[in-house]
């Protein structure tokens, strides 16, 4: 069980970054955050990956106030979704007709949505970003929702006057990627073992 985990995990992180350098090819706009990445990348001159990786290992010192603790795929998920964002782009070239756009776009949303299944169904803990939502609904008594439409929204804002990019592709997504995690996640998630008890402990023979 616990390889399937790690297995899972490492697999949906790779493909989050995949995911993530898709949606830039397909130059249609981003989801929130990483429009805010982008727009940090375009102003630093540095690789949107390593933007990626800095930015969430920021929102991780804000998890402190929140007295909420990061687990293994925490950790993992602030590294190694930068890196296969970066490598990616190296690997996957840049489309300029709109039918090759909007492919690479469905396919984005289509891999996000079965990352985000695989790394949250390995139970290793949440990404840095979804555990600031969770935090700050937890201290503040807010809702899930509104706490994620606070962030996402202030995220984006700012990213959009960085330069980062908004378009369709960040409406279509903002609607597709709920329902798409909710159809995945229950076939990715891993169950809880068992514990042995007197109960379910195999018969005594004669």
């Amino acid at each position: 069980m616990m390889t399937r985990r790690l297995l899972q995990l490492f697999l949906g992180l790779a493909m989050y970054g995949i995911s993530l350098a898709m949606f830039i090819r397909a130059g249609l706009g981003l989801d929130p955050w990483d429009v805010f990445h982008q727009g940090l990348a375009n102003r630093a001159g540095l690789s949107i990956g390593v933007v990626v990786i800095i930015v969430s290992f920021l929102v991780l010192l804000l998890w402190i106030p929140l007295r909420q603790w990061p687990g293994f795929g925490t950790l993992c998920n602030a590294v190694l979704v930068g890196v296969f964002a970066d490598i990616g782009l190296a690997l996957i070239p840049a489309v300029s007709q709109i039918a090759g756009q909007f492919g690479l776009l469905v396919g984005a949303i289509v891999l996000n949505g079965i990352a985000s299944a695989c790394y949250i169904g390995a139970r290793f803990g949440p990404g840095a970003r979804d555990g600031l939502m969770t935090g700050l609904a937890r201290r503040t008594g807010w809702s899930v929702r509104l706490s994620r439409t606070l962030i996402e929204v202030t995220v984006l804002a700012v990213g959009w006057l960085l330069g980062g990019s908004v378009g369709v592709g960040t409406v279509i997504y903002a609607l597709a990627i709920g329902p798409l995690v909710h159809v995945l996640l229950p076939r990715f998630t891993v169950p809880a073992a068992v514990p042995k008890t007197a109960n379910n402990a195999a018969p005594a023979t004669c």
